[in-house]
């Protein structure tokens, strides 16, 4: 089995197609979508459902175990969450609504060991192999091994997205399309001429810094349209939006049956 890790495919420039979990965080359905078949991984949301750290230990077990690799998302709201999700088992983890250049470097602070951060040590985690790992040999490593994205959805993280994108450390900038549609005055609306200047201010500075980006396509014409603008990470639907798909498709199929 292939072992995925987002942060070598994006070194060789590959497309990264992961699916996220919130609400519904359970190895069967991590199961169900690799045998599904595409999926190089995916992200927990801890912003919006409050994924705890026993979540994460269980959802990066059965990443693992399927050649998946993994990130989570979560506020910069301080150190410890960060890191916790690192020692949980995550391969990474995700900012979201970051509004400056100085926010997302003190989020950067966070995941890495000094000198290029403020990290704390302890190798009692899954990074450091349950402390198979010297502490010497951890902290030299986890610096370059761990993903680190930032979500640009907001005003201030657009009009500073270059200088974000050139934080030595950040792998990956993502738009959230809901909350950058939002701020601009257009929510939903994803086809929008001025969402996608955003969009391509994003990825002209991902491309500017030798950086990636990625995003969450509302449907196929806006995953083509960012692979046109050279994406290299989509996330391609979450537990919840496909159950409620999949709950429609079979009422469709059954419908009949429905009154």
């Amino acid at each position: 089995m292939t072992q995925h890790n987002f942060k070598d495919m994006l070194a060789r420039d590959e497309l990264i197609i992961t699916f996220a979990l919130g609400r519904i965080v359970h190895p069967i359905l991590i199961d169900m979508f690799a045998l599904a078949g595409g999926y190089h991984g995916f992200w927990l949301d801890q912003e919006h459902c409050g994924v705890s750290p026993q979540q994460i230990i269980t959802a990066s077990t059965a990443a693992r175990a399927n050649g998946f690799d993994t990130f989570v998302r979560l506020p910069p709201t301080g150190y410890a969450p960060v890191t916790q999700c690192l020692e949980a088992g995550a391969g990474g983890v995700m900012a979201a609504q970051v509004h400056s250049a100085a926010e997302a470097e003190e989020f950067v602070s966070w995941c890495k060991f000094p000198p290029a951060g403020t990290r704390g040590l302890n190798s009692g985690g899954f990074d450091a192999d349950y402390t198979h790992q010297s502490p010497a040999e951890f902290s030299a490593e986890a610096n370059d091994k761990n993903f680190v994205a930032i979500q640009i959805e907001t005003l201030g993280a657009l009009e500073e997205v270059d200088a974000i994108a050139a934080i030595d450390g950040v792998d990956l900038v993502f738009v959230g399309p809901s909350d950058m549609s939002l701020a601009l005055g257009i929510v939903g609306q994803f086809h929008s001429d001025k969402l996608w200047e955003a969009m391509d201010r994003v990825a002209a500075a991902a491309k500017n810094r030798g950086k990636h980006w990625g995003t969450l396509p509302y449907d196929p014409q806006m995953a083509e349209r960012a692979l046109e603008k050279n994406c290299k990470l989509l996330t391609i639907g979450n537990e919840i939006v496909i159950m409620r798909r999949g709950i429609d498709t079979v009422k469709g199929a059954f419908s009949g049956q429905f009154s």
